[in-house]
């Protein structure tokens, strides 16, 4: 079945109840039951819900996965995962992982006994490299925020296999639309449904999506216990969103291709990251293992410092600057301060989070708009 036939259709069958076309909103916290043990498949919102299960069964489906859960949010989804390790373990990242799973680890998980090590990543030896005997999990950006650095998904799933390792990717810049990790040997993919699979800035949410049966009985365990589960109406929008993913996606990737080959002739820039460009280091790798290359843009300014970094944002009209990312309307994030401020300086500047360093989330919106306002910004 193609990819916009599953998001408008697997998961939103008409409701049986009354014939809905779209699915309801569930807005209820627990379900009526004919007898001690007997109902019709709830119990209780924090277990199950019908709307949650609808969004679940949707985004296993564009996943190619067999199972679904979905969380409160994209943090809330990785701390499922992390929670899948014990004391002792030791979790093998990508260097150029989001500021808030780095929070994750070092202020977080880190007091449990759980150690971490950080690669670079464009050269999959170097997971080989960092895996110990105590290494339960690698953990992959792909592409990386905000470098857009590229993983060698295939490449990593088979050291991880030979070695007994989990392979866990978050999948949040490429959305299943143009990329699928389980398919390319991961064990485990996260999603911000927050940002492209929503796609209007006007939700929190989060995923995990895997074949393994264990694995997920595991993680609906957390699910269930800890209890940091999306509202109905939470997933009501983000099932909403789904069914234009498809769409969405193929505008921001256009969109994002222009401005990338527009900000790489322009004087003022010194340097552009995008996938889609030959240019780019790993741009090979992303060809093979993605369907696109998505609709983030990052670049640097030349001689760029906080100061006239923030003189180019305020002078920006359509373009908002804001966190996150993937919503219809095109955004500029200052990283340094912004995504990454919980990454220790030293370690923001060795990755070469700096000062003259802006990530872009390209909208939707007509190119021509986009292009004047960087335009005008820049002059």
């Amino acid at each position: 079945m193609d990819f916009s036939t599953m998001a408008i259709h697997e998961g939103q069958a008409p409701d049986a109840a009354t014939g809905a076309t779209v699915v309801p909103v569930y807005q209820t916290s627990t379900f009526t039951q004919q007898g001690i043990g007997e109902h019709k498949g709830f119990e209780y919102s924090r277990l199950s819900n019908p709307t949650r299960t609808a969004l679940e069964v949707s985004l296993a489906a564009l996943e190619h996965a067999r199972y679904g859960l979905a969380f409160a949010s994209g943090m809330a989804a990785e701390h499922a995962v992390f929670s899948l390790l014990n004391p002792g373990d030791h979790i093998v990242t990508v260097a150029n992982v989001y500021g808030g799973t780095v929070r994750l680890f070092e202020r977080l998980f880190s007091r449990y006994g759980i150690t971490f090590s950080y690669v670079e990543g464009s050269d999959a030896q170097e997971f080989e490299g960092a895996i110990g005997s105590n290494t339960k999990l690698i953990w992959l950006e792909t592409p990386t925020n905000p470098l857009l650095t590229i993983v060698d998904i295939e490449a990593v799933a088979a050291i991880a296999r030979a070695r007994g390792v989990l392979l866990a990717v978050d999948n949040t810049f490429a959305s299943p639309y143009f990329q699928r990790p389980l398919e390319l040997g991961a064990d485990i993919v996260v999603q911000s449904t927050t940002k492209y699979i929503a796609g209007h800035s006007d939700v929190i949410g989060g995923a995990v999506l895997l074949n393994d049966a264990s694995i997920y009985e595991e993680l609906r365990f957390f699910q269930n216990t800890i209890g940091a589960i999306p509202g109905p109406q939470d997933v009501w929008l983000t099932l909403r969103g789904v069914k234009t993913l498809a769409v969405r996606m193929r505008q921001h990737e256009a969109n994002a291709f222009a401005v990338a080959r527009f900000l790489q002739d322009h004087p003022r820039v010194s340097q552009v990251y995008f996938p889609g460009l030959p240019q780019h280091p790993n741009h090979e790798v992303a060809r093979r293992q993605m369907s696109g290359f998505g609709g983030m843009v990052s670049f640097r300014l030349k001689e760029g410092n906080r100061e006239s970094v923030n003189a180019f944002v305020k002078k920006l009209k359509v373009f908002s600057l804001a966190d996150s990312l993937g919503g219809v309307e095109s955004l500029v994030c200052f990283p340094m301060v912004m995504t990454h401020d919980a990454v220790p300086e030293k370690q923001r500047l060795e990755l070469g989070i700096t000062g003259d360093l802006l990530r872009l989330s390209i909208g939707i919106e007509g190119i021509d708009d986009l292009l004047a306002d960087l335009k005008q910004a820049l002059a």
